[in-house]
């Protein structure tokens, strides 16, 4: 797993190469990502610096692009892009 190191323990487990739908949450993300870039908020690296800081419970429980929209929230926050409590509002169900 490159996000993490390559942790030895999870190398073994086979990977599953049949294509997938993305969600619409998926779509969103990654166009997300690809504004903050053509931006120049955020880059690639500081995105993956990110999801390698996230605990390793936690990235095992997250899916592919759960890892990204909180490695893009906390670019965000560390950069003052925007406050927590923004993004708390940001998050309240509408």
């Amino acid at each position: 797993m490159h996000d993490i190191g390559g942790i030895s323990r999870f190398m073994c487990e086979p990977v599953d190469p049949t294509p997938h739908e993305l969600t619409e949450f998926d779509r969103q993300v990654d166009a997300l990502r690809q504004i903050l870039g053509m931006k120049q908020i955020m880059s690639v690296d500081e995105l993956r610096r990110n999801i390698e800081s996230i605990p390793e419970a936690e990235y095992h429980r997250l899916t592919y692009y759960q890892r990204w929209i909180r490695a893009i929230s906390a670019s965000l926050l560390d950069k003052g892009v925007v406050s927590e409590a923004e993004l708390r509002a940001a998050m309240e169900p509408r």
